[in-house]
């Protein structure tokens, strides 16, 4: 059948521009369009069956292996590698620990820790009721803060509250948490406020923010003036040499003892070692973990 000499205004189903075709049928506007579209096609089919293959994939992997790894344990009970080591660290789970890199699970092992632990069904757990309040003058009083920043934490806390009589009253054992928590290194006793820095060491209010952050000094708050750490200032500024250290960063410890942080942190739960917070920074007791981690003296 030849073409008709009817022209008909079209547009393109791969690259949208209108063009003049002569057949109802034209889908495309040039050879090059067509191409291409047939190779998007197949390329689309294959992404498919390549994403069909993988849902099936890793579970047909694990089926019938008698030894697996932490990784392989969690695709074959649907749970995450992390979750897999919490059981294993907790004892729920057994597991051979072959060297540094590689850990081992009996899939009879899997069978036995399914089977001893059958669901139970959750009671909801009965809480102690609050007895002991803080009013927010109290509160003001007892730590050096202002109202605004009472509301302010008890919102971002959910520090539970009544209202009684026109006043809001706060729970005494949660604000008491809070600010134990919060508390300031009690070895700390000479502080510097933000103008001291900025008289002794000729800094702008910027700068001085600059610094205590990049260097992480330690501060405590009185209402609504900050103090900073003098002896931390010192050692940063090196008009004085700090102190053996007695703690690690979790960075010096990971280098230190070639650990994960995982590891480390497995380790720092398990064995109750000390750890301060220090500005943004966790630091673990070096004493403690070097008594742990480190290698007997001959």
């Amino acid at each position: 059948m030849s073409a008709s000499k009817i022209q008909i205004k079209k547009i393109c189903e791969f690259c949208g521009k209108e063009f003049i075709a002569y057949r109802t049928s034209t889908r495309f506007c040039s050879k090059t369009c067509t191409g291409r579209s047939y190779k998007l096609q197949i390329r689309l089919q294959q992404v498919q069956e390549k994403e069909s293959e993988i849902q099936v994939k890793p579970f047909n992997d694990v089926r019938d292996k008698v030894f697996l790894s932490p990784q392989e344990a969690g695709k074959l009970i649907g749970i995450t590698t992390r979750s897999v080591y919490n059981l294993i660290y907790n004892g729920t789970l057994k597991a051979a620990h072959m060297s540094s890199r590689m850990t081992l699970i009996k899939r009879s092992d899997i069978e036995i820790m399914l089977d001893s632990n059958p669901y139970q069904k959750r009671h909801k757990k009965e809480q102690a009721p609050i007895t002991e309040f803080y009013t927010t003058t109290e509160v003001e009083a007892q730590f050096g803060v202002c109202a605004s920043w009472v509301f302010k934490v008890g919102k971002e806390e959910h520090i539970p509250k009544v209202f009684q009589r026109g006043k809001t009253l706060w729970s005494k054992k949660h604000f008491d948490a809070y600010f134990t928590k919060k508390a300031s290194d009690e070895t700390i006793t000479e502080w510097l406020s933000v103008e001291d820095i900025k008289s002794q060491f000729g800094m702008t209010t910027n700068a001085v923010y600059t610094f205590v952050s990049k260097f992480s000094i330690p501060k405590k708050k009185v209402k609504r003036e900050v103090f900073y750490s003098k002896k931390h200032v010192e050692w940063a500024k090196g008009i004085t040499q700090p102190e053996e250290p007695q703690y690690y960063t979790v960075k010096e410890a990971m280098e230190k003892y070639n650990l994960t942080r995982d590891q480390l942190y497995h380790y720092v739960k398990r064995h109750h070692i000390p750890r301060v917070q220090e500005g943004k920074y966790v630091k673990i007791s070096r004493k403690e973990l070097d008594a742990l981690l480190a290698p007997p003296v001959l």
